[in-house]
């Protein structure tokens, strides 16, 4: 599968794209609108940038205890609930005078709540296309994810100034319940992946047994830790430029939906092979320039160029599907997802409280700069063909086992 027109005529893939673009349309509204109210009561960096991507901290305790659920649920009724009890959440947020830690805690509570979504719905992905199609679907959700973003933070920016910023919470609230409906309308009940009743010990057994290999503890390193220092970089927006951080939001959704259309579509395995490490770095390196504390134009620059480099994300999740039986990919994918939104908390938190204590130019260079220094030191293990786990691939029950069945690989991805 190699062009747009087979991918979307595949069956459930156009109502499975909209259901994902109009949610990620709403989670990027309602981000911006609680991450400006709480910059208004506060004026603080560090509680902007954690009202705006702090959730994700709490996708440590949700991969610790629900993941097995991403291939232990069905996936169409799990990915509706999740996008209701979102829609409730954002008008939570709504509600006037609602206290700054209770606001934090319906954030945590939808953290944990929502970290098997990703298992689930990149798991759904690879039912509903062939496997071959994977990179390819893959790279369309970050494109639209990406066009949505900008049309999110473009609209929601809007919002926020001419209503207000609970009204764009209301608004966003709106959207989930729209993805929901087209979610339970639009896909086919399908049953769980995997038997059994998901639990937290079958959490930590399969997460066990996933990190046990170490070509898989390379990728999710690499998945997790620069991607989540380089979102530090972006919660600052709100405290760099307050005027016009929606505009560097979309400058980065915009460098992203590049990144994705040219490696998911026109790039060839070969030279995907080759563009694995200078994406990784391109992700983080621009951000090095903000110690200089940029004008306008060429911040905004600055991120669509380093944006591209999400890109590199794709190539990281091909590999991941080449290293895990397909019997577990949804929860390596949900805990792929689960460690992605976790570091990004990370990386907004220590990227807020370093602009605290100095500004958020510093801020930002200082957490691009940890991004690079891990880049460098992950590339000697993602050099590994995906192969190569030394007799640590797991079996179909999700042991580990010697003897493991292997996905057929022609060409390295990194």
């Amino acid at each position: 599968m190699r062009t747009y027109r087979e991918l979307f005529r595949t069956p459930e893939f156009t109502p499975f794209f909209a259901a994902v673009s109009v949610q990620t349309a709403a989670q990027t509204a309602t981000g911006l609108a609680l991450g400006t109210l709480v910059y208004a009561r506060t004026g603080s960096p560090l509680l902007s940038a954690l009202a705006m991507f702090g959730p994700s901290l709490a996708q440590v305790a949700g991969a610790l205890t629900l993941l097995s659920a991403a291939d232990r649920l069905p996936p169409r009724a799990a990915l509706t609930a999740l996008a209701l009890l979102s829609a409730g959440a954002a008008c939570v947020q709504a509600v006037p005078g609602l206290p700054l830690g209770a606001s934090f805690a319906v954030l945590l509570v939808m953290g944990v709540a929502g970290s098997p979504g990703g298992g689930v719905r990149y798991g759904l992905l690879n039912e509903i296309v062939p496997r071959e199609g994977f990179l390819l679907g893959r790279s369309v959700l970050n494109m639209a994810g990406g066009a949505m973003q900008i049309c999110g933070f473009a609209v929601g920016g809007a919002l926020v100034a001419v209503f207000s910023a609970r009204g764009t919470l209301l608004t966003g609230a709106a959207l989930y319940v729209v993805a929901a409906a087209v979610t339970r309308l639009g896909l086919t009940a399908r049953p769980a992946r995997a038997t059994g009743r998901p639990s937290v010990r079958e959490t930590w057994r399969t997460n066990a047994s996933l990190w046990s290999s170490t070509p898989r503890r390379y990728v999710f390193l690499a998945l997790w830790v620069p991607n989540g220092l380089v979102v530090g970089c972006e919660s600052l927006y709100v405290a760099y430029a307050p005027g016009h951080a929606g505009l560097l939001f979309a400058g980065g959704a915009l460098g992203m939906l590049a990144g994705d259309t040219l490696v998911g579509r026109f790039v060839t395995p070969r030279w995907r092979a080759r563009l694995g490490a200078p994406l990784r770095l391109l992700l983080a390196a621009p951000y090095l320039l903000f110690a200089l504390r940029p004008g306008l134009p060429l911040a905004l620059a600055l991120v669509v160029v380093a944006s591209a480099g999400f890109a590199a994300s794709l190539l990281l999740q091909e590999r991941l599907l080449a290293l895990t039986p397909p019997g577990l990919s949804g929860q390596a994918l949900g805990l792929s997802s689960s460690g992605m939104l976790a570091m990004q908390g990370v990386g907004a938190a220590v990227a807020g409280g370093i602009a605290q204590l100095t500004s958020p130019a510093t801020g930002m260079a200082a957490v691009a700069g940890l991004s690079v220094a891990v880049t460098l030191a992950l590339a000697p293990g993602l050099r590994t063909p995906p192969g190569a786990d030394g007799g640590r691939l797991l079996g179909a029950d999700g042991s580990p086992s010697p003897r493991a069945p292997r996905t057929p690989r022609r060409e390295e991805t990194t």
